[in-house]
Order: structure tokens, then sequence, then C-alpha cells
């Protein structure tokens, strides 16, 4: 009987995404090579440029891939418990869980700075990571304002990036310690700011 390709296919693209995770963890972004991951891999280096333009692209899929598999089958969803204050202190701290988690923070820290210099693989990390994440945040926040828990003439958009950006400046820039207790303050600020006067 014939090898299936298409399961050796998916077995190299698993190995490729594996490696590149692995790799970026073991010897940072700027040592990250094609080469390198193909010789982990146990692949050729054809094999990878024949799905990806570059090692940002492969690393920009590994992340994509491990958030999905971390999330599983069923699309997150932002819990809707009737206490906004408590729903969102849950989904900041779960999210500061996860930067300062090594399997996302070198990964995420290494696609960022990409992104600063490459406009393209910016451009996918805000389509594939980021922007479906902001949406999460949006429809919960919606739900809060038809529910008069916040100013109905508010843009969730902004108030999103009102909790989300402090959170992710104190993660970039390592110079305060990123906290539960600090996500819990984020949100009890914002929220005084964003509810019905």
């Amino acid at each position: 009987m014939a090898p299936n390709a298409t399961r050796r296919s998916e077995r190299s693209h698993r190995a490729i995404l594996e490696a590149a995770l692995e790799l970026v963890a073991e010897v940072g972004y700027p040592k990250l090579t094609i080469e390198a991951i193909a010789a982990r891999a146990g692949v050729g280096k054809q094999t990878i440029y024949r799905w990806w333009p570059s090692r940002a692209a492969v690393l920009l899929d590994a992340f994509v891939d491990l958030g999905e598999r971390a999330a599983g089958e069923e699309p997150y969803v932002i819990p809707d418990t009737g206490d906004l204050e408590a729903d969102l202190r849950g989904v900041l701290r779960a999210t500061v869980d996860e930067l300062l988690s090594p399997a996302y923070d070198l990964p995420y820290r290494a696609l960022a700075a990409e992104g600063i210099v490459n406009p393209e693989i910016a451009a996918e990390f805000v389509r594939r990571v980021l922007e479906p994440s902001a949406q999460r945040y949006v429809e919960r926040l919606r739900a809060a304002q038809r529910a008069g828990q916040l100013a109905a003439d508010l843009d969730p958009r902004i108030a999103v990036e009102l909790m989300t950006g402090p959170i992710t400046a104190r993660w970039l820039l390592r110079t305060l310690p990123l906290t539960h207790a600090y996500a819990d303050a984020v949100v009890g600020m914002a929220l005084r700011g964003l509810s019905p006067r």
C-alpha cells in the first residue's frame, strides 16, 4: 500500500509549527532560521518555503495554532454572569496568565517585534490574533450596554483598548509587575469612567 501523502504532509506541517515554537523559546527570534526549523522538524527547507514565505510567517501560524489548540473545539466567549466587573476581571486575569506563560510570551514578543518592521506580519497578527479577541470584548460590552450597565453612547471598541492597552504596555515594557491585582485595578478604573452618568 502506498503511503498517504496527505497524512505525511499533515505530520510535516505539525512538526514545522512545533519546531518554530520550540526554537524561538530556546534560541530567541533573532537566531530563529528556516534552516534550524527544517532541521528540527526533519524536513527540507523547500518544504517550508512551499507553505510559508518567511520565518515570521511560520511563527505566526504556529502561534495561532497554539491558541486554537488551547481553546479547543468551542469558540471562546467572555462570560455574561450579569456582573460585568467580575466577568472582565476574569478574562483580564486569564490574559495576564497567558502573557506571563513562556509558551505564549516568547513567540508573542517575537511577533510583536517583527510587526514593527514587517507591515504584512503586523496586519496578519491583528487580523488573526488581536481582532478576534477584541471582538469578544466588544460583544460583551454591547450586552452590558443593552443591560444599562455601561453608558449607551460609548464606543465599545475604544473601551476595549482602555482595558487591554495598559495590560499590553506593562507586559511589553517589563518595567512594572503584571499581576491579577493590576488587571483588577484596570477594570475597576475603566468601568468607573464607562458607567452611565
